[in-house]
């Protein structure tokens, strides 16, 4: 079953976009403790998926939390979350990150992409 994604993790994704917006997509300098590091391969495959949608980046749009999901899948908190771009509010790029169910509760970025 899916859920809205709760308030307390708003902030966070907000974060990590405004770190993909500055070009850190490892977000090794993102000053948010809820997030972990990315693998650099994934960071870049995500700042290519960015780039082969063709257009920038936006901070998140209030309307992304209208159809942003989070379900549980057997051992951690699937999120999914529309990003806004320059040219639209909500676009089709979509984050896909976890939330393990253990004492660290870091969100990982799996992937950015078009699903």
């Amino acid at each position: 079953m899916e859920h809205p994604i709760p308030l307390k993790w708003h902030v966070a994704f907000q974060n990590m976009v405004t770190s993909f917006i500055s070009g850190d997509f490892t977000l090794s300098h993102s000053s948010c403790d809820q997030i972990a590091p990315v693998d650099p391969l994934i960071a870049q495959s995500i700042a290519d998926n960015i780039s082969a949608y063709g257009c920038t980046l936006a901070p998140l749009n209030p309307a992304v939390w209208d159809h942003a999901v989070y379900r549980w899948m057997n051992g951690y908190w699937q999120f999914l979350i529309d990003l806004t771009t320059t040219a639209e509010p909500v676009s089709d790029l979509v984050i896909h990150a976890r939330l393990r169910d253990d004492r660290l509760a870091r969100l990982e970025v799996q992937s950015v992409h078009v699903p």
